[in-house]
């Protein structure tokens, strides 16, 4: 068994996105579950194997302690880690090759409290990488495409796990502006010429810095496209899983 958590901000694409990429992986005859971490859920577009909210749910949190739907949200990330052993016996009794974890909505309430990396080092002791979703929609001007770095390398600075990068929600630019997104990704002079180009003052001092102090940290951001709605990009998503979990194996033979 392995265990890919999916991360990243608000209206990112995760869950359509989890839903595309198990379906991809059954179709390909891949034993997958998938598990759902979110307590404040109200519909998903797929049929979780294991769900937290049977054990804790943002809604019974609002009316048992009359908490608005922030502080539940952020009680109920506290109560995950309390419930992480019968989540393991879930994750465990699937029997899936390959685990596919929808994390929250709000990726601060599961990767900046401390339950965040508590969850992901306690559930099962099996082989774990994260997949970073960077949104396409918020990416495409050079400032916000730092700041995703920064996001992304902070994620990383919680967890410690090895990382999958993904441009989630392709269908909804141009060819062309995906093409100088992945580009930053793989060549930091691009980025450098970009931001010298659009951005001004402040903005131009602080991303230039930002980007050149994540550079010197050797961690690269070489992204995958990837549509959830057209499915473009699952072949490679799964050929880099595989590389990470199984040295490019299947997961499932």
């Amino acid at each position: 068994m392995a265990i890919a958590f999916i991360i990243g901000t608000a209206g990112s694409g995760k869950s359509l996105f989890t839903a595309a990429l198990s379906e991809f992986l059954k179709i390909s005859k891949q034993d997958v579950a998938v598990a759902n971490l979110d307590p404040g859920a109200i519909k998903l577009p797929y049929s979780p194997d294991v769900d937290v909210r049977n054990y804790v749910h943002v809604g019974d949190l609002m009316e048992k302690y009359s908490l608005g739907p922030n502080g539940a949200l952020i009680m109920a990330a506290d109560l995950i880690a309390d419930e992480i052993g019968n989540i393991t016996n879930d994750i465990e009794a699937a029997n899936a090759d390959l685990v596919l974890v929808d994390t929250p909505g709000q990726m601060e309430l599961f990767a900046f409290r401390a339950s965040g990396p508590y969850i992901v080092n306690e559930l099962t002791r099996e082989p774990k990488v994260i997949i970073y979703l960077f949104d396409a929609i918020f990416s495409i001007s050079p400032l916000n495409y730092v700041s995703n770095m920064f996001l992304s390398a902070a994620v990383y600075n919680r967890f410690f796990q090895s990382q999958i990068h993904l441009l989630s929600k392709c269908d909804l630019l141009p060819e062309k502006e995906i093409e100088t997104i992945t580009e930053w990704a793989s060549d930091p002079r691009a980025l450098e010429d970009s931001i010298e180009q659009k951005l001004k003052g402040t903005k131009r001092l602080f991303s230039r810095n930002m980007m050149h102090a994540i550079c010197q940290l050797g961690m690269r951001f070489l992204l995958i496209p990837v549509s959830a709605k057209t499915n473009s990009g699952l072949i490679n998503v799964n050929t880099a899983l595989e590389r990470i979990l199984t040295g490019g194996e299947k997961y499932t033979f």
